[in-house]
C-alpha cells in the first residue's frame, strides 16, 4: 500500500523514519494502535538523544499525540456485533451519536468502522477510569512546536488534484488490483476509504472509472478541507501553530523553522 498511502520513501534520504511499514495491507490500524506505537517510537528517539520530528498524520492522530494521551485497549465485544451486524449505516449512525459527538466522518465511513466506534463507547460506559485515560489532561502533554503549511484554498485544491493524476499514473490502480489479487477482501480496503475505497469499487465493477476518479478527486478535497477544519479547532483547544507560507524555498523554510526551534528553547 505504497502509492495510494502516499509514503514517498524516496523523499526521505537519509532520514530515519518510523512508522512506516508495520502492518500487512488489510489490517484495521486504529488511534489506539498509533497511540501505542507512536509513544515507543517517541521514547526510542529521545533515548538516543535525537530530535523527534511528528511530521503528517490526520489532525486527530497529531493532536492526541502531543496531549500524551494513552488509549487502553478495547476488545471485540462478539455480542454487541452480532446484534449489530445487519443495521444500516444510518442507524449505526444514529446509535453512535447517541453516545458521543462525532467530530469527524471516519467513525462512520463504512459499517465495520460504525461498529468498531460502538463497540469503543460501550466498553468505555462499563470501564469509567480507562476512559478517563483517553481524555486531555490526563495524559502528560509533550513539549512541542507545531509547524503548519499555510496554503490559500485554490492553490490547495490544484496540487491535491495534481498529485491524484501522478499516483494515477504511477500505478495506483495496479497497487490496488495487486491488492485484490494477492486475496484481500475488497470489504476490507473499502474500510480504508478515500484511495483504496473507490478505486476497489471501480476495479469490483460497482462504479465506471471517470466516475470513480470525479468522486476521489471531490473526497480527497472534503477530507482536506475537514482537516483544516481539525487543525483551526487545535488552535482553539490551546495548541498553538505556527503557520509558515508553503512556497518558501527550501534555505527560507529551514531558517524559518530554526528560528522557531532556537526561540522555543
Amino acid at each position: 500500500m505504497s502509492i495510494g498511502t502516499g509514503k514517498d520513501l524516496c523523499e526521505y534520504g537519509e532520514i530515519r523514519y518510523h512508522l512506516i511499514d508495520i502492518c500487512d495491507a488489510g489490517e484495521k490500524y486504529n488511534l489506539h494502535r498509533y497511540l501505542r506505537d507512536f509513544h515507543h517510537a517517541y521514547e526510542d528517539i529521545l533515548s538516543r538523544k535525537k530530535f523527534p520530528v511528528i511530521c503528517g498524520g490526520t489532525g486527530m492522530y497529531v493532536e492526541n499525540a502531543i496531549k500524551g494521551i494513552r488509549m487502553p485497549e478495547v476488545p471485540e465485544n462478539v455480542i454487541l456485533r452480532e446484534r449489530l451486524k445487519n443495521k444500516s449505516l444510518e442507524e449505526l449512525t444514529e446509535i453512535l451519536k447517541a453516545t458521543k459527538t462525532l467530530h469527524n466522518t471516519t467513525d462512520i465511513d463504512t459499517p465495520k468502522r460504525a461498529i468498531r466506534a460502538i463497540e469503543i463507547q460501550e466498553y468505555y460506559s462499563q470501564h469509567p477510569e480507562e476512559y478517563d485515560l483517553t481524555q486531555p489532561g490526563e495524559g502528560q502533554m509533550l513539549n512541542t512546536l507545531v509547524i503548519g503549511l499555510d496554503i490559500p484554498r485554490e492553490q490547495r485544491r490544484e496540487r491535491i488534484s495534481s498529485r491524484l493524476r501522478a499516483r494515477i499514473e504511477e500505478g495506483m490502480v495496479d497497487e490496488v488490483r495487486n491488492l485484490l489479487d494477492s486475496g484481500i477482501s475488497p470489504e476490507d480496503l473499502i474500510y480504508y476509504g478515500l484511495e483504496y475505497k473507490f478505486l476497489t469499487l471501480y476495479l469490483i465493477g460497482k462504479i465506471p472509472y471517470e466516475r470513480m476518479l470525479s468522486e476521489l478527486e471531490t473526497a480527497i478535497h472534503q477530507f482536506a478541507k475537514r482537516q483544516m477544519t481539525w487543525f483551526r479547532g487545535m488552535e482553539k483547544r490551546g495548541i498553538k501553530i505556527n503557520w509558515l507560507p508553503y512556497n518558501l524555498d527550501d534555505n527560507d523554510f529551514i531558517s524559518e523553522v530554526e528560528s522557531l526551534v532556537t526561540s522555543k528553547k
